[in-house]
């Protein structure tokens, strides 16, 4: 048989993405973690199918968990399982990185937001953020400036056309 072509590899390996999490808060610090799974949850997930958009992640008794994530389950997974697709998920963290996130949380105010979950080689990783939360005010600025970045590109390209 022959190699398969590196090349022709597919680079993007998000699973979802939460789009509202930058709207939303201020994201300050990120970090990473794997999930426990089972095997209908992954199964879902290799056919695409998660949510993690109103999710959101809270620590209790030295452990950190994903609550409000979505991965409904296939029409063909097993039919011995009680699927929960709103169940709570456990992430694997080191105890450090779990006793950091706990004294950023209780003593500064930060809430602790899902920003996306992708593949790393075989592994189901999530990709989180400390956050604060915007005011109305911040959003303003952030669309404000976001429209003059497209309006500065635009009379940019405008101008190179001219000479």
């Amino acid at each position: 048989m022959a190699k398969k072509n590196s090349k022709s590899k597919n680079n993007d390996n998000t699973i979802a993405r939460n789009k509202r999490a930058s709207h939303d808060f201020h994201l300050e610090e990120r970090f990473e973690a794997g999930l426990s799974l089972q095997g209908w949850e992954v199964k879902s997930l290799r056919a695409g199918k998660a949510n993690i958009a109103d999710s959101y992640i809270f620590l209790k008794d030295g452990e950190a968990w994903l609550l409000g994530a979505t991965f409904p389950p296939l029409i063909a997974a097993s039919t011995h399982v009680v699927c929960d697709p709103m169940r709570y998920r456990k992430l694997l963290l080191k105890k450090r990185e779990i006793e950091a996130l706990v004294g950023k949380v209780e003593r500064q105010g930060y809430s602790i937001i899902p920003v996306s979950l992708y593949w790393k080689k075989a592994w189901v990783k999530l990709s989180f953020a400390l956050a604060k939360g915007k005011q109305a005010h911040d959003k303003r600025s952030d669309i404000k400036d976001r429209e003059w970045k497209v309006q500065k590109e635009r009379m940019m390209k405008h101008d190179t056309r001219k000479s």
